[in-house]
């Protein structure tokens, strides 16, 4: 017994060695997300529109305190609707929808402690993401449920992530909870060039607008290769999948039109969508709208992005449970410059994973095996989220 242990740890050995050579000749990176599971400061916020600034200037939309809105500057009570074309111009505030909720005051007594655990936890994982590949931090991490700019701040400054130096791109969005994506990246390996949020404009059977999160677009260089990222949220299944699934094919066919027109401008842009689709790879949004193929040999010219979590969904894995039932609603889509069979000059992909290391997932009861979430109804867990983060490993010959 004691030599099969043995050998089994000199096995482990010569593999671990072997990959840490190997990896001396290439230059690796890591590229991933989290949903942070309700990512918020313990101050209630409003949104704030300056429509006298640019649409593209975050500042023509702050999430802001609710105490200081009588030292702001208010225009007009504003009943209209929520779209940055409509609100040039004026300078209006918007309650956010249960902005309380994570407060001292609310039930949650969601205070100074908790709030601080919540970073360090987010943070930690976040650190972790492709580092037995890499031995770093990911270069690119998008991040999902955040309520504001303030909130990524702090993420950044916990240990674990501030010594690589994250830069920050976010805007808000006119989600009724003021939930928000953004992108943190190693300044030291990605340069943004451009950036900018598309709306996904979607609307109830009565005709009234839905207001869910933006996709968030970052364009720039990755260790000098041409890249953009694309951050998304889509519409849940509240109401059902079905009847749902209206809200996440207009997503679909934002994300689309976006990475079309992006590829269609610059070939050489290697594209990434990446976030929590609320849809498996195989549903309507992803499978048709977006027509993200499923393998490398489904790739065309006419289907020029890849699902690279088809394989894993075929697996079984998952990437949270969804009423019971395990889902991999967290995916990475890539445009086909980044799948090779070699490893060349220029990135490809390499390998792609949902993280799970026992200390996200639940250990016992009716959750068993489900991601280790910050919540139960109101109590704080000191878990991590109900969803497990995911990434992937991009790879070319070290010059």
């Amino acid at each position: 017994m004691k030599m099969k242990k043995l050998f089994i740890a000199l096995l482990l050995s010569v593999f671990f060695m072997g990959f840490s050579q190997d990896r001396q000749l290439r230059k690796v990176a890591t590229i991933g997300f989290m949903n942070v599971e309700n990512l918020w400061d313990t101050i209630q916020s409003a949104d704030y529109i300056d429509g006298t600034k640019s649409i593209s200037n975050p500042a023509f939309h702050r999430s802001i305190p609710v105490d200081s809105i009588p030292f702001l500057e208010v225009t007009e009570e504003y009943f209209g609707p929520w779209n940055n074309e409509a609100l040039i111009g004026k300078k209006v505030v918007r309650l956010q929808g249960q902005s309380e909720e994570f407060t001292p005051k609310s039930g949650k007594n969601y205070n100074t402690s908790v709030y601080k655990k919540k970073l360090e936890n987010s943070a930690r994982v976040i650190s972790e993401l492709g580092a037995q590949y890499t031995n770093t931090a990911p270069a690119v991490v998008g991040l999902l449920e955040v309520e504001n700019r303030q909130v990524i701040e702090d993420l950044i400054k916990q240990p674990s992530l501030a010594r690589h130096d994250y830069g920050i791109i976010h805007y808000n969005s006119y989600d009724y909870r003021g939930v928000d994506v953004g992108l943190i990246y190693q300044k030291r390996r990605f340069t943004p060039t451009s950036h900018y949020k598309k709306e996904v404009p979607i609307f109830n059977s009565d005709g009234k607008r839905s207001y869910t999160r933006d996709i968030l677009v970052v364009i720039g260089y990755l260790d000098n290769e041409r890249v953009a990222f694309f951050v998304n949220h889509w519409p849940s299944r509240s109401g059902g999948e079905a009847a749902s699934a209206p809200k996440r094919n207009a997503a679909a066919a934002v994300l689309k039109k976006e990475m079309d027109e992006i590829i269609s401008k610059n070939p050489n842009t290697k594209l990434f969508a990446m976030g929590d689709f609320n849809d498996d790879p195989v549903s309507g949004s992803l499978k048709d709208h977006l027509q993200a193929a499923y393998t490398p040999k489904d790739l065309s010219p006419e289907k020029p992005y890849l699902n690279l979590m088809y394989p894993l969904y075929k697996r079984g894995v998952a990437s949270l449970a969804y009423r019971d039932a395990p889902n991999l609603f967290d995916q990475i889509i890539v445009s086909q410059n980044l799948i090779s069979d070699t490893v060349g000059k220029e990135y490809s992909v390499y390998k792609t994973e949902v993280y799970a290391p026992r200390y996200l997932i639940t250990k016992q009861g009716n959750f068993k095996g489900y991601p280790f979430r910050s919540w139960s109804g109101d109590t704080f867990t000191g878990g991590y989220s109900d969803h497990f983060p995911a990434f992937v490993i991009v790879q070319r010959q070290a010059q």
